[in-house]
């Protein structure tokens, strides 16, 4: 039995501009944070010549071209690792919330898939498989900081390179800034998202068009990461969370699938009642609003009048693991 846990994210700064219809062209930069939320991948070998999966269905098949999910199926074509095999995964939050679940999902399958072979993989190796195994061969139109955050955790900058490679460093805050945003960033369930595919698909679209209106957001986007990076680095936490605001309008600008009137008029509570700022995080439509707050008491009083749950987080600082080989 192999059990993996690999943590969900939220990005900080420059999400959009790791999509590699953006990057390709331009480079992309992204500030993303694992959090103590996990997926969780249990493989197990069986005396059944069957594939066994289960997650939110159940399948059993003889042939691994059957299997219905996709990341399973292509993963499990990669490696030749059976039949005689059963996963199990299960997440700590479910997926289509905006945390990044698949990009996860799909890193923790692959750990426990090497450390099942006995094959030795980094954290970079991983990550960048998975990117290969959702882009290039599902076709999916997601960008990749989902997968390498999975990899490495902590808080840490990835820089995309138009050639397509990535440079990963921590961001280089002080232990009381760290502790200031564990405090003060505070994420409410809205609901669940409409399908990120749709949004990423019209901004993949619109890219490769020289649309210069989602051109000159994503340009925006990525400047802002930057000086994000800067500001938490000098310890201006506070500005970080005024610098959120400024990303939450231009975010919204890129898809009127982004966000909605119910979503707006809950980030406008917030922002009247002790948040500097905030976002939705993922790629839209519902999931966790995220803001950093001058005022928790009266932030966390204003979301519980109008019905919205908060998930209390810390961050992740490992990354993927195996948590059980035996």
């Amino acid at each position: 039995m192999i059990i993996t846990r690999t943590p969900l994210r939220i990005s900080i700064g420059g999400g959009g501009t790791d999509l590699p219809s953006y990057f390709e062209r331009f480079g992309g930069f992204v500030i993303s944070a694992a959090i103590d939320k996990y997926v969780y991948v249990a493989l197990h070998k069986t005396f059944q010549k069957t594939y066994m999966i289960r997650y939110s269905q159940f399948e059993a098949v003889d042939d691994v071209a059957s299997i219905k999910h996709p990341i399973v199926r292509e993963a499990f074509k990669l490696h030749d690792v059976g039949p005689f095999i059963e996963m199990v995964s299960m997440a700590d939050i479910p997926a289509g919330t905006g945390l990044g679940s698949s990009g996860s999902f799909n890193v923790g399958l692959l750990r426990g898939i090497y450390t099942m072979k006995r094959e030795p993989v980094t954290n970079f190796g991983l990550a960048d498989e998975a990117c290969k195994l959702e882009i290039d061969i599902l076709r999916e139109p997601i960008g990749k900081q989902d997968q390498f955050i999975a990899a490495f955790g902590g808080i840490t900058c990835f820089e995309f390179e138009k050639n397509g490679g990535v440079n990963v460093a921590p961001l280089r805050i002080s232990n009381d800034s760290l502790a200031d945003l564990e405090d003060n960033l505070l994420m409410f369930f809205t609901g669940y998202s409409r399908s990120a595919s749709n949004v990423l698909s019209d901004q993949k679209k619109r890219s490769e068009v020289d649309d210069k209106e989602m051109l000159n957001n994503l340009h925006f986007i990525k400047d802002l990461g930057i000086t994000i990076k800067k500001e938490l680095e000098k310890g201006n936490c506070s500005e970080f969370g005024r610098l959120m605001h400024e990303h939450w309008l231009h975010k919204k600008k890129r898809s009127s699938g982004i966000s909605s009137d119910q979503i707006n008029r809950w980030y406008d509570v917030g922002f009247a009642n002790g948040a500097l700022g905030g976002k939705l995080i993922g790629a839209g439509g519902g999931g966790f609003l995220m803001f950093y707050a001058k005022d928790r008491v009266a932030l966390r009083e204003a979301m519980a009048k109008e019905g919205l749950s908060e998930v209390r987080f810390r961050f992740d600082h490992h990354g993927s693991r195996v948590m059980v080989e035996n």
